[in-house]
């Protein structure tokens, strides 16, 4: 694989550094953003071109690809910002793009690329852990086209997504044991279609996610994105995508908690000497550095497999990528904190913000033990 980045990936790198400079100022980030805040900033990210960076020209987009995305997720990352990036343009703009036809493209994908609508993935529900086959929500036909029935949970940005992308199964289709494939569709639901119910919450790294109740919604039928059979595929390929984004967020998160942490240790003092003269506060930075090496060698090589025509290749790279980046990025947080001392447990340390959210990259969308189970079981 080459990694080298060309002057197109440079100046990329260098404009969303600069935005994210002025709208994250380093000591505030991690903070909880206000309504307005995240509103001015996703409109400066729509202004810069990021909201449509993987989007077809044709809807407004720039067409371009998962290294493109990577190098913005880790700037992003860099600055514990991006709001809905991942799950709104990364993940809900794949699935669009993979099911939805011309028209709905057309009457969707633009919004998105200009900002004036987030979009959100209504995947995972109570009771199956990270296996999004065996959700509950139910689809019954009706003379209009659908009726939806059931509650998912964990909607990253589900309450300030103004389209929700619902994964559901047919009524007369029982989920089996390893979940049927043939009986999913999704569908494109406004936010304040009646019948929809959003509860907000916090995530532990001050971010929002809702847990998201559909009763009694009708659904037309230029609402349905995709075939039958076709969608189990294409949740996976967008699943992956963001697993990728987020594996390249940890990048820059963990980058700069190392600048911070070598920051630290060379300015704080004991017994006279700064905590840098240390030799074992020494070898535990250069194991930071050595981890960082890794891990970002690995988010190279997941943004690379999203170009693979072969699926299982894609899948296994995702995965390994996402149990280095979930079993590290939390003991390098970890470690960071031990570093600063007791100060590095306070909200006034950005440390501290920089580990919750690698503790929550760790868990989204599949947890080291689960990416291990998936890759055994393509081995197997």
């Amino acid at each position: 694989m080459d990694f080298s980045l060309d002057d197109d990936h440079l100046a990329l790198r260098d404009a969303v550094e600069r935005f994210c400079m002025g709208e994250y100022p380093a000591e505030r980030r991690g903070n909880m953003e206000t309504l307005q805040q995240g509103a001015r900033r996703w409109a400066g990210m729509a202004e810069l071109g990021l909201l449509g960076l993987p989007l077809p020209v044709d809807v407004g987009g720039s067409g371009q690809g998962p290294v493109e995305v990577m190098l913005v997720a880790q700037e992003l990352g860099r600055a514990l910002g991006g709001g809905a990036f991942i799950a709104s343009t990364v993940m809900a703009g794949q699935l669009l793009g993979r099911l939805a036809s011309p028209e709905q493209q057309q009457r969707w994908l633009p919004a998105l690329a200009s900002g004036r609508t987030q979009a959100a993935v209504a995947l995972y529900e109570e009771g199956t852990r990270y296996d999004w086959q065996q959700g509950r929500t139910r689809a019954s036909v009706t003379p209009h086209g659908h009726r939806l029935d059931g509650r998912k949970t964990l909607v990253l940005h589900g309450d300030t997504a103004g389209l929700f992308l619902v994964v559901a199964r047919v009524a007369d289709a029982a989920p089996v044991l390893g979940g049927d494939r043939h009986g999913l569709l999704v569908f494109a639901v406004d936010a304040d279609a009646p019948g929809v119910q959003v509860q907000a919450f916090d995530t532990l790294d001050g971010r929002r996610a809702a847990h998201v109740r559909f009763t009694n919604v009708v659904v037309g039928a230029d609402r349905v994105l995709g075939a039958p059979g076709q969608v189990a595929d294409a949740v996976e390929a967008a699943l992956d995508a963001a697993i990728a984004a987020l594996c390249a967020e940890a990048v820059g998160a963990v980058d700069a908690l190392l600048v911070q942490t070598a920051e630290h240790l060379r300015t704080r003092k004991q017994f006279g000497a700064p905590l840098a003269k240390f030799q074992v506060l020494q070898h535990r930075m250069a194991d930071m550095a050595i981890a960082l090496e890794q891990i970002k060698s690995m988010a190279c090589a997941a943004a690379m497999a999203l170009q693979s025509e072969d699926a299982t290749q894609r899948q296994r790279l995702v995965s390994a990528a996402k149990v280095l980046v979930s079993q590290q990025g939390r003991q390098i947080g970890l470690w960071a904190i031990q570093m600063h001392g007791a100060m590095g447990m306070t909200d006034e340390c950005r440390v501290g913000h920089y580990a919750k959210r690698l503790m929550v990259i760790g868990q989204l969308f599949g947890d080291a033990a689960w990416h291990l189970q998936r890759i055994a079981s393509m081995r197997a």
